[in-house]
């Protein structure tokens, strides 16, 4: 590895971001998250001539919006961007924008459906929104459910901000648990914090440490292609908690 870096989102997780050569490392968790957007639609008719005589050319645009819990509006910043795949008989049928509300303007006579491809990476996308573009209205919304697959822990706190993760619930029991035992021996904050001040060599010996001695319900998250690696801190059973917070002692960094 050229070099590591090491990242709190929260006190419950640890993201360790692996630059240069990227190491593949086994995932031992499946999340889903759902979340909705909004597709809102506006169109007029503009004084232009249209190649088809009865149906007059119009100016149209779409744009995208995240709901939360409430239903209401939020960003899609969840997204690095979109690309909109209009009918092939457009000049540009592909379009792509990279900034929320990804707003996306064109003129027509027809209409047509459309394929929407949110990126959460270069590469990763999510299942295509398939919307119709009518003319019935001036302006309309459509709500389309999405999923989000094993999200990195960087989306999963961008996703928080519009409703809870599957797995929330039992980190916060797992949580209150442990801050509710006397006299417990080890404290994950100051766990959290050592591991921040590690460097390469230590980092990759953390690594090893974790996939050596996980526990089936140990929540360990992966994604090679972003060169991230997590642990939900909470999850881990007592003896990789107890070799890693040796570990952190010899080092000094824990006491």
């Amino acid at each position: 590895f050229e070099r590591c870096r090491i990242f709190k989102f929260s006190h419950l997780f640890i993201l360790i971001l692996l630059q240069g050569e990227r190491r593949s490392i086994r995932t031992a968790a499946n999340m889903l998250v759902e979340r909705k957007v909004k597709v809102v639609t506006e169109q007029h008719v503009i004084d232009k001539p249209s190649p088809v005589a009865e149906f007059p050319m119009r100016e149209w645009s779409l744009k995208l919006h995240l709901l939360d819990e409430e239903g209401n509006e939020r960003p899609a910043d969840v997204f690095t961007k979109v690309v909109y795949n209009l009918h092939p008989t457009f000049e540009n049928p592909t379009q792509t924008f990279t900034k929320p509300p990804f707003l996306c303007s064109n003129e027509g006579w027809g209409e047509f459906e459309i394929s929407i491809d949110c990126y959460t990476t270069e590469k990763t996308k999510l299942a295509p929104i398939i919307h119709d573009l009518n003319f019935l209205q001036e302006k309309y919304e459509a709500t389309h459910t999405v999923t989000f697959k094993n999200p990195s822990q960087a989306l999963q706190e961008r996703l928080r901000e519009t409703g809870p993760l599957p797995n929330d619930d039992d980190r916060q029991k797992k949580k209150t648990v442990a801050s509710k035992k006397g006299g417990q021996k080890y404290d994950y904050e100051k766990i959290a914090e050592a591991l921040e001040k590690l460097d390469e060599e230590d980092l990759l010996r953390v690594i090893q440490l974790i996939n050596e001695n996980k526990g089936p319900d140990t929540y360990i998250r992966s994604d090679v292609e972003a060169g991230e690696f997590s642990i939900d801190l909470y999850t881990m059973p007592d003896m990789l908690t107890t070799k890693l917070w040796d570990h952190l002692s010899k080092k000094g960094l824990v006491n």
